[in-house]
């Protein structure tokens, strides 16, 4: 909201010396976040001139310019003569003329300067050129404003281009700050300047008389509540639309971000900004009987303002009179109605209307509008009658119009339910221990009544705060009346037992264990096609269910994501498209694996403004998938770079093994890799991740053809796996193994094997038969050649065994490490290769 403070001051008292800073400052102390200084930019000489002559000149562009004398005051120079393009203006007319050294908004400095065969000493200005509209096919006329002043005078004062307002950011529950009614208050609660309500006038006088019927006949109550509580018109009779806007109110529109669009709707908006209850003006000629405020019927259309055919939808709100409807209530209004230069009885109507039937009007119709952005937070239910005779005062004053008795008024009772404020809750809540005085003073300066109980204060609050509905609502208000730098900062102190779950803490320290190794992790949409979903979420690619969205935002990518590596490739082709071609990157997120058959959402849609109840909740998550969290690592490009004395190295499977180690190390689990195949990975180069016999995943290095796929160049690796399942079978916590003091005994064997073996079984053979002296088994070699039978490899393996309680010997370690061949033999007929 922009607040003029030339405006601001003619309701509460704003120190003479207070700076925009100043100001801001002020609305910042009772919670307005401050957002910009708005002001015209005007500078240097910008005076009244009065045209003394005018040659018109035609050039050869077909172009007629006027070289102008033009006199501006003997103080500014006598007599200048001026080029103009505009034709507007004659002999004798004062206009307004910026003199060389003056510099206008854009900035654009003005200066002497030859143009069409002459020197321009100065230019005459049109109201876009000095911030005031949009009109730039003619120069301002200063008698078309109604005004005569002295040659040479000040232009800037004269137009108050020499105000200034200010910006704050109002919240979506504070519509009673989108007013300067409003605002001024607030104003007055962070100084204690004195308040003057531009609403508050005598009820009698404020009271329209008869002749015009308003009737509300809404059957299609949304949430139980009537369209329409107030319905106001007056009629003023006699307007001259062609009566210019006043400067003053011309600045103030314009620093408030609208620009002056003719004296009748000018006085509208400036009503609307005052006291933040939008109004609409008809003219009253073009109405066809009374008025009806009703909802639309089935493939009823209007025309609104715009120019737009609208199909209205069955719960809009509309104006209707005896031709249908003539205005979308609270948003915008008809073209059949339309106030115009032709307009000499108007009809003001000012309205309390529903917020949430506005909300969803404008948000329907795409018709974001002031009038709308102010019903949908709620305007106070007392000011129409204020707003419709302010207005009409307006027209009198300014539009030369005559106030009637004509008009009608629609009131229902206001009721304001009141809030029960404990003893000591503030003090509880806020952390000051503020006294009861100060409690009952802050809420008083708000504008409520408060009234004193045995155990606390009943709250009756104003009818411009419809958003204080509770106690922690009061608390808030009190807080910032007195001051949000009072409230301490202190550290709270967590109950026990809180804080991350053993399963956040486990996908913590894999997060961090990846970053540490050199992974970079990245997010993305979960978002995918049904193609990539077989192709990455299934082993051998074929068909499974996917969850696809009624309303994708991307209709390339209309279902959810199975598998987290369709994004994390689409990212790497992103990377690379940018000249970063060295990858190693991870994302950890939900996927969506619906059963098959089984039908998931719901049409259901819980009713709003209460909690659901458990068994809702229940039917609700029913109709979710289950969405188990993956991890997923990419690599590609080198994993060393080149180096002085050393060549790049390429990032291949070792490097992926190598992040599954890291990825089992933080989760405190063994993770065996054995040879498996997929469809997305390349036939021999991929395998099964599992716990404990139990598979979580795969790694491997990407199907030379889905890397042509995914626009990657040289080769991919890639690793997936099911990481909440992994920490489960994790137990949990990671807990150190103790040190043993005694040294270790080192000793190899190799074994040979079938071909189609995986040595991962062999390993955990050997681990199995060996013992607990056996500490660790690692394979180091995998040899297939010459000495060896057809059919047949040699799986060489590095065994370290060490006893807590002492040294081993030779002996021992060679008797643990028999027992382990013993059982591989047993399993796949392995024997010692010579």
């Amino acid at each position: 909201m922009r607040v003029p403070i030339s405006w601001l001051r003619e309701y509460v008292d704003v120190a003479a010396e207070a700076t925009p800073e100043d100001v801001l400052a002020s609305f910042l102390s009772v919670g307005f976040e401050e957002e910009d200084i708005h002001r015209f930019e005007i500078f240097g000489p910008v005076v009244v001139g009065q045209v003394l002559e005018i040659t018109p000149e035609p050039q050869k562009n077909g172009k007629t310019i006027n070289w102008c004398q033009v006199d501006v005051g003997e103080a500014n120079g006598g007599i200048r003569g001026i080029v103009c393009g505009a034709h507007n203006f004659a002999v004798g007319d004062k206009i307004v003329a910026t003199l060389p050294g003056s510099v206008l908004p854009g900035p654009f400095p003005i200066a002497a300067r030859k143009t069409y065969g002459h020197v321009s000493d100065g230019m005459i200005a049109s109201a876009r050129e000095l911030g005031l509209g949009d009109e730039h096919d003619g120069i301002i006329v200063l008698s078309t404003l109604g005004l005569d002043p002295e040659v040479g005078a000040d232009a800037i004062s004269l137009l108050h281009l020499d105000d200034v307002a200010v910006e704050i950011n109002v919240t979506p529950d504070r519509g009673y700050a989108f007013s300067l009614r409003g605002l001024a208050r607030e104003y007055s609660h962070a100084t204690g300047a004195e308040f003057r309500d531009p609403a508050e006038r005598d009820f009698a006088e404020l009271q329209p008389g008869s002749g015009f019927s308003t009737t509300v006949d809404d059957k299609n109550p949304i949430r139980g509540a009537v369209g329409a509580s107030e319905f106001v018109t007056r009629v003023v009779r006699d307007v001259d639309p062609s009566r210019p806007t006043p400067p003053w109110m011309i600045a103030r529109l314009a620093l408030a971000g609208m620009r002056s669009l003719g004296i009748l709707i000018d006085i509208t908006n400036y009503v609307m900004l005052e006291l933040g209850n939008p109004i609409h003006g008809y003219d009253l000629d073009k109405l066809q009987g009374d008025i009806t405020v009703r909802r639309a019927q089935q493939g009823e259309r209007m025309t609104t303002l715009d120019g737009q055919d609208r199909e209205l939808h069955v719960e809009d709100l509309l104006i209707t009179d005896d031709s249908g409807p003539i205005g979308m209530a609270g948003v915008m209004g008809g073209g059949t109605t339309e106030m115009s230069d032709s307009t000499r009885n108007v009809l003001i109507e000012a309205a309390t209307f529903d917020p949430v039937t506005i909300a969803r009007t404008a948000r329907r119709h795409k018709l974001p509008s002031e009038a709308s952005k102010r019903f949908e937070r709620g305007v106070d239910p007392l000011v129409p009658f204020a707003a419709a005779r302010r207005v009409a005062d307006l027209l009198v004053e300014l539009a030369g119009g005559t106030l009637t008795d004509e008009g009608g008024a629609l009131f229902a009772e206001v009721f304001i339910a009141d809030i029960e404020l404990p003893a000591g809750f503030t003090q509880s809540v806020v952390g000051v221990d503020y006294s009861d005085d100060e409690i009952v003073s802050a809420l008083q300066t708000i504008g409520a009544e408060v009234t004193p109980e045995s155990d606390g204060w009943r709250v009756n609050p104003p009818s411009w705060r419809p958003d204080l509905t509770d106690k922690w609502t009061l608390v808030e208000e009190i807080a910032r009346i007195h001051g949000l730098d009072r409230i301490p900062s202190v550290l709270p102190t967590p109950p026990s037992g809180r804080g991350y779950t053993a399963l956040q803490l486990g996908r913590k320290r894999v997060a961090d264990a990846l970053a540490a190794s050199g992974f970079v992790e990245t997010s993305a949409f979960p978002f995918t096609t049904a193609e990539l979903n077989d192709l990455h979420g299934s082993a051998s690619g074929e068909h499974l269910p996917s969850i696809r969205l009624a309303n994708p935002i991307d209709g390339h990518v209309p279902d959810l994501r199975r598998s987290l590596l369709p994004a994390l490739l689409q990212t790497a082709h992103r990377n690379i498209s940018r000249g970063i071609v060295d990858l190693a990157i991870f994302e950890t997120g939900s996927v969506f694996t619906p059963a098959e058959g089984v039908e998931y959402g719901t049409d259901f849609i819980p009713p709003l403004g209460e909690r659901p109840s458990d068994e809702t909740l229940a039917a609700l998550n029913a109709g979710i998938p289950p969405q188990p969290r993956l991890l997923s690592v990419l690599l590609t490009g080198n994993i060393t770079p080149r180096q002085p004395g050393r060549a790049a190295e390429h990032a291949d499977l070792s490097d992926a093994l190598d992040a599954v180690r890291v990825i089992g190390v933080a989760a405190g689990v063994e993770i065996d890799v054995a040879q498996t195949q997929r469809a997305a990975l390349h036939p021999g180069r991929a395998g099964s991740l599992s716990v404990g016999g139990e598979e979580i995943g795969y790694v491997g290095e990407l199907h030379p053809q889905v890397s042509d796929d995914a626009d990657l160049p040289g080769r991919a690796v890639v690793l997936e796996l099911d990481l909440d399942r992994l920490l489960t079978l994790a137990g949990g916590r990671v807990v150190a193994e103790s040190l043993s003091t005694f040294p270790a005994a080192t000793q190899d064997v190799s074994l040979v094997v079938g071909i189609d073996v995986p040595a991962s079984e062999v390993r955990a053979a050997l681990r199995d038969g060996a013992g607990d002296l056996l500490e660790s088994v690692r394979l180091v070699d995998d040899y297939r050649g010459e000495g060896l039978g057809e059919g047949q490899k040699s799986l060489s393996f590095a065994l370290r065994f060490r006893a807590d309680d002492r040294t081993l010997t030779a002996a021992e370690a060679t008797e643990a490490k028999l027992a382990g061949v013993a059982a591989a033999t047993e399993r796949f007929g392995a024997s010692i290769r010579d």
